[in-house]
C-alpha cells in the first residue's frame, strides 16, 4: 500500500486546500508521518543497494586519491630530485597536507550547501571537482616560474575540496534513504569502501611498477625517466571510478526528508517515496500545483536557538570532538609506516652492490607490496566487523570500546616503544595492525555514522560537515605538528620522539571516551526521534498554493 493510499484512508481529502485550516495541517502532518514511516520500515531492496554503491564508489575514489600520494611522493622524489631521490621534508608535507586542508573547506561548504540548495543538486558536483583535480595532477608540469610541487599542491587542494563535499553528502543521502533497521549497515558499507580504495591504490601501484620494470631498469642512472610515467598513471587512474559513478549521482532522486522538511512539499515527497521504493526512479512535474507547509525553517537565529540548548549542543560537540581526537591518531599512526614496512621486510633495499635502477624498482615494489599487506591486515577487516555489529550492538558501544582499546594499545606502544622494538619488531607490527583494526572497528566508522543520524533534517548536512571538518583539523594537526616533532632531539629521519607522540595519541584516545558519553545511542531509532524535536504537529499549517515554477525553494532569508 502506497503512502498516498494510506493518507487517503486517514482523511477524506488527499489534497486539502489552504482554507481547511487546522484540518489541512493535520492531514498534511499525517501524510508526512506516513511517508517517513514508509521509508523507515521499507524492506531491503535494489534501491538501497544502488544507494550504497553510488555513495560507496565516491569513498573508494576519495581513499584511492588520498592514499596514492603516499606512494606517488616516493616516485616524484626519484624523478625530480636526482641527487638523493627524495623530496625535501617540506615538499613531502605540502603534497600530503594540501588535500586535508581542501577537505576541511569542502566539508563545511558542501555540508551547508546541501541543506540550502538540496542534496540532489550538490551530489555529483563534488565528484566533478575530484575528477578535475585528479586529472590535473596527472598532466601537471613545471616551468621557470612555478615548480611541479607547487602545481600539484594546488590541484590536490582542489581535489580535497571535492573529497570534503563527499563526506556530508554521502552520509546524509544514505541515512535519509535507509530504513531504520539497516541504516547503520548501509552507512558503514559506504564508508568501508575507503579500505578497498587504500588497497586498490597499492595494487595499482604494484601493477604499474611491474609493467614498467624493464623500462625502469634500463633508465640512465642519473634520471628515473619511466618512473614519471608510473606516478602519473597511478594518480590519473583515480578518475576512472569517479567517472563511472558520476551519471548515477546526477540522477539520484532528492531525499524525501529534504523535500518535506526544507522544500516543504509534502505531496511531492509522498509521491517520491512511492515511486523510488517500487521502481527506484522518480518523477517531478514542473507544472504541478505545490502546497507549501509551515515547518521549522533554517536560519541563523534558529540555528543558534537549536544548538544553544545543551541537549543539542552536547551532541554536536561530542560528534565533532570525537572525530577530532580519532583523526589525530588515525593520520598520525602513518608516521610509523616506514618502521612497520622495514620490520616486515618491505622497506628500502640496502646493500652496496645494488645498481641505482634496481634500487628504484625494488623500493617502489616493496612500498606497494608492504602497503597492500598493511591494508589487508589492519584497515579492511575492521570496517567489515563494524558492518556486522553496528545495527545489533549499537554505535555508542562500538565507539566506546574502540577508544578504550586504542588508549590501551597506544599506552603500550608509547611507553614500551624501545623495549618492544628492541626485543620483537613482530610485536610492534601486531600492535600497529591491532590499532588500525580498532580504529575501524571503533570510532573511525562510528564518527562518520552518528553525525548523519542525530541532527534535524534542516541542519543534518551542515552539522555533519562541522563534525567531519573537526576530524580533518585533527588530521592536519597530526600531519603538520607531529611530522615536525617526530625527529625532535635527534637527526632528521631518526624518529626519536615517536614514542612520545604515541603517548600523546593515548591521551587523545582517553578524551575520546568522555566525548563519546555525550552522544546518544542511535540504533533502532528513526531520524526524527533522534532530532530532539517534537514530531507531534510538526507541520504547523499550510503556507499557500503556488506553481512549482513560481517558488522552486522555500524562503530562506537569513539562512544559516
Amino acid at each position: 500500500m502506497g503512502v498516498q493510499e494510506k493518507s487517503r484512508e486517514s482523511s477524506p481529502s488527499a489534497e486539502p486546500s489552504p482554507g481547511y485550516g487546522n484540518n489541512a495541517s493535520y492531514t498534511l502532518d499525517q501524510k508526512r508521518r506516513a511517508a517517513l514511516a514508509e521509508v523507515d520500515n521499507a524492506k531491503f531492496s535494489w534501491f538501497h543497494v544502488k544507494t550504497c554503491l553510488v555513495a560507496g564508489v565516491g569513498f573508494f575514489t576519495d581513499a584511492y586519491d588520498i592514499f596514492a600520494i603516499n606512494i606517488a611522493a616516493t616516485m616524484i622524489g626519484m624523478v625530480y630530485h636526482s641527487k638523493d631521490g627524495k623530496l625535501t621534508a617540506n615538499q613531502d608535507l605540502g603534497l600530503k597536507v594540501a588535500t586535508p586542508v581542501g577537505t576541511l573547506i569542502g566539508q563545511l561548504l558542501f555540508g551547508w550547501l546541501a541543506d540550502v540548495v538540496g542534496r540532489k543538486k550538490m551530489y555529483g558536483v563534488e565528484l566533478m571537482i575530484i575528477i578535475i583535480g585528479t586529472f590535473g595532477q596527472a598532466i601537471a608540469g613545471h616551468g621557470p616560474a612555478v615548480s611541479l610541487i607547487a602545481v600539484l599542491v594546488v590541484w590536490r587542494f582542489l581535489m580535497g575540496v571535492g573529497i570534503g563535499g563527499d563526506y556530508p553528502l554521502s552520509a546524509v543521502i544514505t541515512s535519509e534513504f535507509a530504513s531504520t533497521r539497516i541504516r547503520g549497515r548501509m552507512m558503514t558499507a559506504v564508508f568501508a569502501m575507503q579500505g578497498f580504495g587504500n588497497f586498490a591504490a597499492a595494487l595499482v601501484s604494484l601493477i604499474v611498477v611491474a609493467a614498467f620494470k624493464t623500462s625502469i631498469l634500463n633508465d640512465p642512472t642519473y634520471y628515473a625517466h619511466h618512473v614519471d610515467f608510473c606516478w602519473r598513471l597511478l594518480i590519473g587512474l583515480g578518475c576512472v571510478p569517479g567517472c563511472v559513478a558520476l551519471y548515477f549521482r546526477l540522477t539520484i532522486p532528492e531525499t524525501p526528508r529534504f523535500t518535506m522538511d526544507i522544500e516543504r512539499n509534502v505531496k511531492q515527497a509522498t509521491q517520491d517515496v512511492d515511486t523510488f521504493l517500487t521502481t527506484g526512479t522518480f518523477h517531478v512535474d514542473p507544472d504541478a500545483p505545490v502546497t507549501r507547509v509551515e515547518v521549522p525553517k533554517a536560519s541563523r537565529r534558529d540555528f543558534a536557538r537549536h544548538f544553544g540548548q545543551w541537549k543539542n549542543f552536547k551532541v554536536l560537540f561530542g560528534a565533532a570532538y570525537s572525530w577530532f581526537a580519532l583523526d589525530i591518531a588515525f593520520y598520525g599512526l602513518g608516521l610509523n609506516s616506514s618502521i612497520i614496512l622495514n620490520a616486515i621486510g618491505f622497506g628500502s633495499p640496502t646493500g652496496g652492490n645494488i645498481s641505482p635502477q634496481l634500487k628504484r624498482y625494488d623500493t617502489l615494489k616493496n612500498v606497494s607490496v608492504g602497503n597492500l599487506i598493511l591494508s589487508a591486515a589492519g584497515l579492511i577487516p575492521g570496517y567489515w566487523v563494524s558492518f556486522l555489529f553496528i545495527d545489533s550492538w549499537g554505535r555508542k558501544p562500538i565507539q566506546l570500546m574502540g577508544f578504550i582499546m586504542l588508549t590501551i594499545i597506544f599506552v603500550i606502544m608509547g611507553f614500551g616503544y624501545d623495549a618492544i622494538l628492541g626485543k620483537s619488531k613482530g610485536a610492534f607490527v601486531f600492535l600497529y595492525c591491532l590499532a588500525n583494526f580498532f580504529q575501524n572497528f571503533g570510532p573511525n566508522t562510528t564518527t562518520f555514522v552518528i553525525p548523519g543520524e542525530v541532527f534535524p533534517t534542516r541542519y543534518r548536512s551542515t552539522a555533519h560537515g562541522i563534525s567531519a571538518a573537526s576530524g580533518k583539523l585533527g588530521a592536519i594537526v597530526a600531519q603538520v605538528g607531529f611530522a615536525q616533532l617526530k625527529d625532535r632531539g635527534g637527526a632528521s629521519g631518526s624518529g626519536v620522539w615517536i614514542k612520545h607522540i604515541l603517548e600523546i595519541f593515548a591521551l587523545f584516545m582517553l578524551t575520546g571516551i568522555f566525548s563519546t558519553l555525550l552522544l546518544p545511542e542511535t540504533k533502532g531509532l528513526s531520524l526524527e526521534e533522534l532530532s530532539n524535536e517534537n514530531q507531534e504537529n510538526f507541520v504547523q499549517g499550510v503556507a499557500g498554493r503556488h506553481t512549482a515554477g513560481d517558488e522552486p525553494h522555500p524562503e530562506r532569508d537569513d539562512h544559516v
